[in-house]
């Protein structure tokens, strides 16, 4: 494959600072102008701020080596340099848009400099991208991590089997073979009949790769919930099940992901003791930012973020108004050290042991965020991500690239992890119609 040149922008760095380790044998060229604009954000406390610290720090270590501005060699192979430049673009792209013209400019140059190589701009602003492609410029994403959501693992599958097969899973310690076939570990299956596709079971994909019968309490509910539907069974599975420690539930809204995360957790920690605490928490927007000077503790500071869990935890507990009036309901819960609330923004350098942790709103998260948060888990410890890689607020990620989609494609071959992909709502007739219409 011949080389390139890739030219860098500054949110592809802040996205992601090993991102120049990305591009195999190929020449990187970073424009000064982006090395100003990382350097805005290098006192900041959020994320942003440790990325553009990380990114000054991998540059710094590479000047050790030699001339930026000659170019110094880089593990994989090609060149890094950073480059600046005199060309002017034209001047009704100047207002407004004075460094991303600069670096536009360099690119441009590196492309007329050098033409025996290909030229391509990489940045995550779609703006940008089709600025540069106006001015015959090659411009991409930037998508190490990505991952089409309509080829997302979704974590189970249909299958045809022999009827007696399909009568033996319901058998108490079944394992039922399946030559010849390859799963994931803890995919489910629906087992149908070959000769009556209404006969059918479900069942889960042991680390043998065998399928076994779903736990009984997955069928039966817990905590007052029942399983609607088939995924809503293979989650609770899942979430039930004390030998898989990682889960992720990905969905549009009103599947139930967080209702059944959030109820299983509570049958782990107060029915059976299998853990100590309920660990619930979601992205404060931007992850890193601090939860601001208002008066109050940290979860009267949370309470408006954490509203829809405390909403379901309410449900869960069926508080009559009477309840509610009387002071009754999560606090409660709180208060006995059974359920907890934690910003996410102070998780760093924490170890979590003996805990059912969730993690709502995960599609927000960049992969290095959810590696950060999942780094975090102690020994006895399950952490569940869930979310809607649809319903991003987070600028710097998407619906291919989130830390969500990320866990889901890494951990695909794990046998201590587990994914569900809900499609079917069950939070009402108007719900379902408005997440398949708007």
């Amino acid at each position: 494959m011949a080389r390139k040149n890739f030219v860098l922008d500054t949110n592809v760095l802040l996205h992601d600072p090993r991102s120049i380790y990305s591009f195999d044998d190929n020449n990187i060229i970073i424009p000064i102008y982006v090395i100003e604009e990382i350097d805005k954000f290098k006192r900041e406390l959020s994320e942003l701020g440790r990325n553009a610290r990380l990114v000054a720090r991998y540059l710094d270590g590479f000047r050790a080596e030699g001339s930026l501005g000659e170019g110094v060699a880089m593990p994989g192979g090609g060149l890094l340099r950073v480059c600046f430049t005199t060309r002017d673009l034209p001047r009704s792209m100047a207002d407004g848009q004075l460094m991303d013209n600069r670096i536009l400019a360099v690119a441009l140059d590196i492309r007329d400099q050098d033409p025996s190589l290909p030229t391509v701009f990489i940045t995550k602003d779609i703006g940008l991208r089709i600025r540069a492609d106006a001015l015959g410029l090659s411009a991409q994403d930037y998508d190490s991590e990505r991952v089409e959501i309509t080829e997302l693992y979704t974590g189970y599958s249909e299958l045809f089997v022999p009827g007696d097969r399909v009568d033996q899973i319901y058998k108490a310690g079944a394992e039922v073979e399946l030559p010849g076939l390859e799963f994931s570990p803890n995919q489910y299956l629906l087992l149908k009949d070959e000769a009556n596709p209404s006969h059918t079971a479900m069942a889960r994909v042991n680390g043998a790769g065998r399928a076994v019968p779903l736990m009984r309490t997955a069928r039966e509910g817990t905590w007052g919930i029942r399983p609607r539907n088939m995924e809503q069974s293979f989650a609770l599975d899942l979430l039930l099940n004390d030998d898989i420690k990682l889960v992720s539930l990905v969905g549009k809204a009103g599947t139930g992901k967080t209702l059944l995360a959030i109820a299983a957790g509570l049958q782990k920690v107060t029915e059976e003791g299998t853990y100590q605490k309920l660990l619930v928490s979601r992205p404060i927007f931007p992850l890193g930012r601090d939860i601001g000077y208002l008066p109050g503790d940290v979860e009267q500071k949370l309470n408006p973020w954490m509203q829809p869990i405390f909403d379901n935890v309410e449900f869960l507990m069926n508080l009559s108004r009477a309840d509610k009036k009387a002071g009754r309901g999560y606090h409660e819960l709180i208060d006995l050290g059974i359920l907890q609330i934690e910003p996410l923004t102070y998780i760093r350098g924490r170890s979590i042991p003996s805990q059912f942790i969730i993690v709502d709103e995960a599609q927000n998260l960049t992969p290095h965020e959810v590696k950060t948060i999942i780094t975090r888990v102690g020994d006895h410890t399950k952490i569940v991500l869930t979310g809607d890689p649809f319903q991003i607020d987070n600028p710097y990620v998407d619906a291919t690239n989130n830390g969500l989609v990320h866990v889901v494609n890494r951990f695909r071959a794990e046998r201590i992890a587990g994914h569900v992909t809900m499609t079917k709502g069950e939070r009402s007739a108007l719900a379902e119609l408005a997440a398949n219409l708007l």
